[in-house]
C-alpha cells in the first residue's frame, strides 16, 4: 500500500527534523540531563514539525537506549510508540474531542501510573480548540501533576490558549522553514525515491510550501506522474499556469496598455477564471514585487511563492514603491467592493483600467503614483525640467543665420545708400565729437551696416531667445549705453546692480551679435560713471526738500 511521502519521511529523531535547531537542541539537552518539565507547549504554524517533535519527545523519555538525547527507535517502547501499540503514550485532536467530558476522562485516567513505560505522555493538537470548561478542567492537573505525567501541548493560534495554562508550560516557538532548507530535503526525499527533479523545480516547490515541510512533501506528491519534473511541470500540476498569464497581465498595466490588459483579462475570463480570484492574484504579485524592492536581500521568506525571482526582480526595476503601493490599495477595494453585490466582470475591468491610466484617479494614492513615475521617468534619463529649458534656449541661439527667428529688413547684406551724418548718431561712449561713419570701411568687421541697425538687430534676437524677466532688465539700457567698434561691442550700465544682471546675459548677447554680424564679437560690459554721477546730482537736488531724508 502506497503511503505519502509527507507521513513515509516523517522526522524520527531530532536530528531529522529540519530548520528547528532552536527547539531540538534545547529538548536533546533536557533529555540528556533529565531535566524535565511536566508540560511542554509546542506553537507554531503548520506543517512546521510541532507534532513530530512531540512524538520523538514521547519515545525519548521512554527509550531504554536513548543516544545523546534522541530515541534509539529499535527497542521494544519506540516500537510499540510508533505502532501506536502503548496505551500509555495519548494522541488527541482537541478539534474533536473538545468538550469538557472529554477533558475530565483525561484527567482520571492520568492518575494511573503506566503500564509498560516510564512516563504517561499526553499529546493534545491544536489545544487552542478547547472549550473555556475544558480548559479549566485541564488545569487542575497541569498545576499539580503526578510525577509519571507528561502533557504534550501543540497549537497554531497561541493568542487563543488562556494565560493561566501559559504560565504552567514551557513554550517552544516553531519557526516558518527557510525555502532553502525546504529545497533541500525536497531534494533528498525525490532523490531517495528515485524521482529526477530538476533544481529549479525543488526551489519552486519550496516557495510554494510557505516554510511548512508537510505542504513541499505534498506538493512533491502530485508530481510523481512526470518522468522528469521540471518547473513547468509543477506549475501545471499546481495548477498555477494562470500565474504567467497574471505577469503578463501586470505587464501591460506597468506599461500602460489598457487594450492590452483588457483584453488579457478577457481571455482568462473566457477560461472560467473567477473575477474575485484573478484580481487577489494579481495583488499578491504586486505584494511580492513590494517585498523584493523594499527588502531585496532579507524579503525571500515573505513571498508567496507563486512567482520566480526573475519575474519579481524585473517587476521591481521597473515599477515603484509608490505604485506598488497604490495598485495593491486599488485591487483590495475592489475586492472589498464585491462583497456589496457589484457586478464582479464590470468591477475587475474598473479595477484594470484604473490600474492602467491613473490619470482618471483623483485620490491622494494615485497622484502619489504618478509624481513618483514621472521622477523615475526623469531620473533615468538624466535630464531635469531646467536643464531641458537651457537646451531649448542654446538651440534657438545657435540656430543658423539662413533661419532667422524674425526677418529685419534694416540687415539686408546689399548696400545701402550713405546716409547723412548727424549729431544723434554719436556712440553712448565716444569721448572725441567725431560721428560715427555710416559705411563701415573694410577695417571694421560690419561693413555696409550701420551701428545702431547693428544694436537693434541684436536686441530683436535677445527677444526671441532671452526669458521675458531678462530682456526687460536689460533692453531699456541696451541701445542708448552701447556701441559697436569693429570687433568689439561695449555695453554700458548705468549700476553696479545693472552690471551684473548684464553680465549675466552676456553669452546671450555674444551669441545674438555674431548671429547678427557674422563675425566673431568680444563682448565688454562696463559701468557708465558718467550716469552714474548725474543720477547722483538728481538726488542732491531732491534733498533740498524738507520732507525727504536720507541717511
Amino acid at each position: 500500500m502506497y503511503q505519502a511521502l509527507y507521513r513515509k519521511w516523517r522526522p524520527r529523531t531530532f536530528d531529522d527534523v529540519v530548520g528547528q535547531e532552536h527547539v531540538t537542541d534545547t529538548l536533546k539537552n533536557q533529555i540528556i540531563s533529565g531535566r524535565l518539565s511536566h508540560a511542554y507547549l509546542f506553537i507554531g504554524t503548520r506543517g512546521t514539525g510541532k507534532t513530530s517533535c512531540a512524538k520523538i519527545l514521547a519515545k525519548a523519555v521512554n527509550c531504554k537506549h536513548p543516544g545523546n538525547g534522541n530515541p534509539c527507535n529499535k527497542c521494544s517502547s519506540c516500537l510499540g510508540i510508533d505502532d501506536g501499540s502503548i496505551m500509555d503514550v495519548v494522541e488527541l485532536d482537541a478539534a474533536s474531542n473538545n468538550g469538557v467530558d472529554n477533558v475530565r476522562a483525561l484527567r482520571d485516567e492520568a492518575i494511573f501510573s503506566p503500564a509498560i513505560v516510564k512516563k504517561r505522555v499526553y499529546i493534545i493538537d491544536e489545544v487552542h480548540m478547547l472549550s473555556s470548561s475544558a480548559f479549566n478542567a485541564l488545569l487542575k492537573i497541569l498545576e499539580e501533576p503526578p510525577e509519571h505525567l507528561l502533557f504534550i501541548l501543540a497549537t497554531t493560534e497561541l493568542h487563543k490558549v488562556p494565560a493561566t495554562i501559559l504560565s504552567r508550560c514551557q513554550r517552544h516557538s516553531f519557526k516558518r522553514i527557510e525555502p532553502t532548507s525546504l529545497a533541500k530535503r525536497i531534494s533528498y526525499v525525490a532523490d531517495k525515491e528515485n524521482m529526477r527533479l530538476e533544481p529549479n523545480a525543488a526551489d519552486l516547490l519550496a516557495r510554494l510550501a510557505d516554510g511548512s515541510l508537510r505542504d513541499g512533501l505534498s506538493l512533491l506528491d502530485q508530481c510523481l506522474g512526470y518522468d522528469t519534473i521540471t518547473s513547468e511541470n509543477v506549475l501545471s500540476a499546481m495548477g498555477l499556469v494562470g500565474n504567467l498569464r497574471i505577469a503578463e497581465l501586470l505587464e501591460a498595466i506597468s506599461k500602460g496598455d489598457t487594450g492590452k490588459a483588457v483584453s488579457s483579462f478577457g481571455t482568462m475570463w473566457s477560461d472560467g477564471k473567477a473575477p474575485a480570484t484573478l484580481l487577489s492574484e494579481l495583488g499578491n504579485l504586486m505584494r511580492d514585487i513590494l517585498m523584493t524592492k523594499v527588502a531585496p536581500k532579507g524579503g525571500s521568506e515573505l513571498l508567496s511563492g507563486g512567482f520566480d525571482r526573475g519575474t519579481l526582480d524585473r517587476f521591481a526595476n521597473s515599477m515603484t514603491a509608490e505604485e506598488l503601493i497604490c495598485g495593491i490599495d486599488s485591487v483590495q477595494a475592489h475586492i472589498g467592493s464585491l462583497r456589496d453585490g457589484r457586478d464582479p466582470k464590470t468591477t475587475a475591468e474598473l479595477c484594470i483600467v484604473g490600474l492602467c491610466e491613473p490619470q482618471l484617479g483623483d485620490n491622494i494614492g494615485t497622484l502619489k503614483k504618478r509624481i513618483a513615475k514621472l521622477e523615475q521617468l526623469l531620473e533615468n534619463q538624466d535630464i531635469s525640467p531646467k536643464d531641458t529649458v537651457r537646451k531649448d534656449i542654446s538651440n534657438k541661439i545657435s540656430e543658423p543665420a539662413k533661419e532667422p527667428v524674425r526677418e529685419i529688413p534694416a540687415l539686408e547684406t546689399a548696400p545701402s545708400p550713405e546716409p547723412e551724418k548727424t549729431e544723434t548718431e554719436k556712440p553712448a561712449f565716444e569721448e572725441e565729437p567725431e560721428a560715427e561713419p555710416a559705411i563701415k570701411t573694410e577695417e571694421n568687421s560690419c561693413v555696409h551696416r550701420s551701428s545702431d541697425d547693428v544694436l537693434k538687430g541684436i536686441l530683436e534676437v535677445l527677444k526671441t531667445s532671452m526669458l521675458p524677466g531678462k530682456y526687460n532688465a536689460i533692453s531699456s539700457h541696451f541701445l542708448s549705453r552701447s556701441s559697436l567698434d569693429g570687433n568689439t561691442l561695449t555695453v554700458g550700465a548705468p549700476d553696479n546692480f545693472v552690471k551684473g544682471q548684464i553680465e549675466q546675459a552676456q553669452s546671450f548677447i555674444k551669441s545674438a551679435a555674431e548671429q547678427v554680424t557674422g563675425e566673431t564679437i568680444l563682448v565688454k560690459i562696463v559701468e557708465n560713471k558718467t550716469a552714474q554721477a548725474a543720477g547722483a546730482e538728481k538726488l542732491d537736488g531732491l534733498s533740498k526738500f524738507g520732507n525727504v531724508k536720507f541717511e
